[in-house]
């Protein structure tokens, strides 16, 4: 049960997207162009951005649910078996990092990142997908939304997702 009645059942971040469709629209063309605009990073990668960050603040609505996204668009059953380039490892890292504290991201991580093949656009848009995915983890688990545990329950959303995008 949310800590604030939200009139609907829907889990996690779409119970609150109903709730509010004010704040719903500009949260879902962030997650849009974050996520799904055009850009170097695959949308399989980004979301695996998503899902890294989520999954590290225990945020059991968006770390399930971005996982599944990454897994439908990378083409594997589940995201353990996602192969990982060397630098997609090293922006993982970084992100990883902007989800303790941006400051700890050091020049050393950005150097990685860039002897591993990221562009500066790269690296800006991993760090500010991790930036919004702590606010959007902080978002849902600050209002008590519900999640499912079982990972199986978010496949048909993600699906969904992959194909016809976050608006």
């Amino acid at each position: 049960m949310a800590h604030i009645e939200l009139g609907n059942d829907d889990p996690g971040i779409r119970g609150l997207m109903r709730y509010r469709p004010l704040t719903a629209g500009p949260l879902s063309d962030l997650a849009e162009t974050l996520l799904r605009a055009d850009n170097s990073l695959t949308r399989g990668e980004r979301e695996l951005i998503a899902a890294t960050v989520s999954r590290g603040n225990e945020c059991t609505f968006c770390g399930n649910f971005h996982a599944t996204i990454a897994a439908v668009e990378l083409g594997v059953d589940d995201l353990a078996e996602a192969p990982r380039s060397a630098k997609m490892t090293a922006l993982l890292v970084i992100a990883d990092k902007v989800r303790v504290s941006g400051q700890s991201v050091l020049d050393e991580d950005v150097a990685a990142a860039r002897a591993a093949g990221a562009t500066d656009e790269e690296i800006h848009d991993t760090v500010l997908i991790a930036a919004a995915f702590c606010m959007y983890n902080r978002y849902v688990d600050g209002l008590g939304t519900w999640a499912s545990t079982d990972v199986g329950d978010y496949l048909p959303s993600a699906k969904h997702i992959s194909v016809v995008g976050y608006r």
